[in-house]
Formats: structure tokens, C-alpha cells, sequence
């Protein structure tokens, strides 16, 4: 007689949140990397500097610093490398400017007074801690007017939304508290962006914040509550125009392989599928990485067209109008929350007179989200 499946023992599955030390360490250790890149990369970001030639260098020295370590092989291997392409996305640029050498945004070029958004991202084993932040390239001095607002508004929020993300806490009431910072400072949330928990091997987890949502895109949007050992990308996207985006001429660069199955009739991209898988895995990566640029070309069209990838376009707000981006990525713990990755606000001086008067809003950001540290005997 066979035994009642019920009543068959498991064997123990491993713990895959940060409660777990290991899958901690490689968030923290992914993390650090992201920031050292960032602040490189900030670095290369100077007048008459070809976007292209940053953005490839970002993803060079993450797959270089990845390489060090986490070097066991067999069993042991982890996947690790980049866990989202470099992007410079400029101006009302929204996000994912990361261009091919073929296509005729290959020669765009950094320019003074540009607002230069970066963003990158550093997985290990599947755990992927991202960063972004905001520069005025060639700036001399404090940036102000519009440009400042919307920077201020930008780090605010991101600063209100660590300390609203812990357990209980509900998703929508931080979409309203960052409305409010934005008001305060005369600019709007950049439309239907969304923030999501990160999960292992998964970027875009079921719970999600919301910016500047319409009544379409609340209507089938889910209500949720925050938790422990939780990790979180806070992608925060402020605009000094009506926060309102489309996409224009640019070619989408970035995709993602997504878990749907299809039998893709061309060969061609049945290869390119197979190389996305082994390079990238689950993780957003720039079809600059792969092999044979003509031909992921041809072959991301079918893969797309049957979503066996997501692509992530270029979005753009209206001409005259300039969007600020900060994005961190945090876990939640039972003593508060914990940054993994850095957006560097001094990456920029800025100088507005603009400030949250909101009582509620302005006793938050006098708190601290961060565990109490033990004093050293």
C-alpha cells in the first residue's frame, strides 16, 4: 500500500528571503558594486561624452567586479553579472536610453546643463540590487528653477518611501504621500511608474507602488500591505511637465526574457533566445551584450511578438520638460530598513525655495527608517 502523499516528510527548502544571512550577503555584496559603478560611471559623465561609450563602460566594469567573486564552479556556481544595463537617459528622456552602435542615437552626446539620469543594476544568484540617481552635467555651482525642483521633489520622495515601507504599511497611502511632495514643489510624479518587491531571480514582483496613477490604472490595481524581509526597488520619477510620457523614434535596446513559453518559428531567434537565457537568465539586458547585433536583431521582433521577452522602451515626456530620477533598492527587517544600494543626492548641489509644508510628511522625514545601531563597548 502506498503511503498518503500528505504524510510523506520534506525535505526542508532553504530559506530564500533576507532573513536567510546568505541571500543577505548577496543583495549587500551586489549592492556595493552597484554604488562603486554608479560613482564611476558618474564620473565619466562629462561635456561632449558619447552616452554609448558610458553606457558600455558601466557594463564592463560590473561584469569585471562581478567576476572576483562568488568564483566557486560546478554544484557551487551561482549566475551573477548585471542585474540591469546601463542606461543615461537625458533631459525628457524618461528611462532605458542605452543605445546600439548601429542605431543613429549612437552619437548622442552629453551636453552642460543636461540632466543625466543613471541607472544600473548587480545580481548575484539571482538577487539583484539596483541604483539609480540624477547629475547636471557640467554644472558650475547650484542648479536651480524647474531643473532643482524636480530634483529635490525626486530625493524627498524617495526619502518619505524608505521610511513607509515597513510591515503593515499599505502601498497606495505612499503613492498619495509622494503626490504631495510633488505639489509641494510644483511638479508631478511621472505617470503609472511602478516600483516592485524583488524576489529571487524576479525583478518585478506582485506588490507594486504606483506614481501619479490614472483612474485606468487603478482599476485592476492591487491593494497591498508591506512585510518583513521584504526587498524593495524604489524607482521614484519626477517631472517638471505634466508627468505624462510616450514613446518616440528611439529603438527599444533593453529587454528581458519572461518565464512565457513559445515555440519560435525562426532559428534565428529560436539562438538568440538560447543566448539570452544563458547570458542574462532572468535579469534586463541590452542586446549590445549579445553576439551578433544583426541578428538579435531579427530575432527579438518574433521573441517580443510572442512576449517570450518584455521589451523595455524608451519613454519620453513633452520637449521643454526635464525629469529627475532616484531609485534605491531596501530590505525590510524587524529592527527598520536597510539601504542595499546608494543614489548619491550629493552627485548634485542644488538650490530651491520650495519645501514640504505638509505636518504629517515633514514629522516622517525627521524620523529614521534605519536599525538602531549597538554602541561598541
Amino acid at each position: 500500500m502506498s503511503a498518503n502523499p500528505a504524510e510523506t516528510p520534506k525535505a526542508t527548502e532553504p530559506v530564500i528571503d533576507v532573513s536567510n544571512s546568505d541571500v543577505q550577503m548577496k543583495y549587500k555584496d551586489a549592492g556595493k558594486i552597484a554604488d562603486d559603478v554608479l560613482d564611476k560611471v558618474i564620473k565619466l559623465c562629462v561635456v561632449d561624452a558619447k552616452i554609448i561609450d558610458i553606457c558600455t563602460e558601466g557594463d564592463k566594469l560590473i561584469s569585471e567586479a562581478t567576476s572576483k567573486i562568488y568564483t566557486k564552479q560546478g554544484k557551487n556556481k551561482i549566475s551573477k553579472g548585471i542585474g540591469f544595463p546601463t542606461s543615461i537617459s537625458v533631459n525628457n528622456c524618461v528611462a532605458h536610453f542605452s543605445p546600439l552602435p548601429s542605431d543613429p542615437e549612437a552619437a548622442t552626446t552629453l551636453k552642460e546643463g543636461d540632466v543625466a539620469k543613471i541607472q544600473l543594476g548587480v545580481q548575484f544568484d539571482g538577487f539583484c540590487s539596483t541604483v539609480a540617481t540624477t547629475i547636471v552635467v557640467g554644472a558650475k555651482g547650484p542648479v536651480t528653477g524647474s531643473k532643482a525642483d524636480a530634483i529635490k521633489a525626486a530625493q524627498t520622495a524617495l526619502e518619505a518611501t524608505l521610511r513607509m515601507i515597513r510591515p503593515g504599511n499599505k502601498n497606495m497611502d505612499v503613492t498619495k504621500t509622494v503626490d504631495k511632495i510633488a505639489e509641494a514643489f510644483d511638479v508631478k510624479p511621472v505617470e503609472g511608474m511602478l516600483s516592485h518587491n524583488q524576489l529571487k531571480d524576479k525583478t518585478d514582483g506582485e506588490k507594486q507602488i504606483i506614481l501619479n496613477p490614472t483612474e485606468a490604472h487603478l482599476r485592476d490595481f492591487k491593494r497591498v500591505e508591506f512585510g518583513l524581509n521584504e526587498v524593495y526597488a524604489i524607482d521614484i520619477l519626477i517631472s517638471t511637465g505634466e508627468g505624462k510620457v510616450r514613446p518616440l523614434k528611439t529603438r527599444t535596446t533593453v529587454y528581458k526574457k519572461t518565464g512565457i513559453r513559445y515555440q519560435l518559428k525562426m532559428a534565428t531567434s529560436r539562438a538568440v533566445l538560447s543566448e539570452i537565457q544563458t547570458k542574462a537568465g532572468a535579469f534586463p539586458f541590452n542586446i549590445r551584450s549579445l553576439e551578433d547585433e544583426r541578428k538579435a536583431r531579427m530575432g527579438i521582433v518574433e521573441a517580443a511578438k510572442h512576449q517570450t521577452v518584455l521589451p523595455y522602451d524608451v519613454m519620453y515626456e513633452r520637449d521643454e520638460a526635464v525629469v529627475a530620477q532616484y531609485l534605491a533598492t531596501v530590505m525590510v527587517t524587524k529592527k527598520g530598513n536597510t539601504l542595499l544600494t546608494h543614489p548619491r543626492f550629493d552627485a548634485v548641489e542644488i538650490q530651491t525655495d520650495k519645501s514640504v509644508k505638509d505636518e504629517e510628511i515633514v514629522q516622517l522625514l525627521a524620523t529614521s527608517y534605519e536599525p538602531v545601531k549597538k554602541a561598541k563597548k
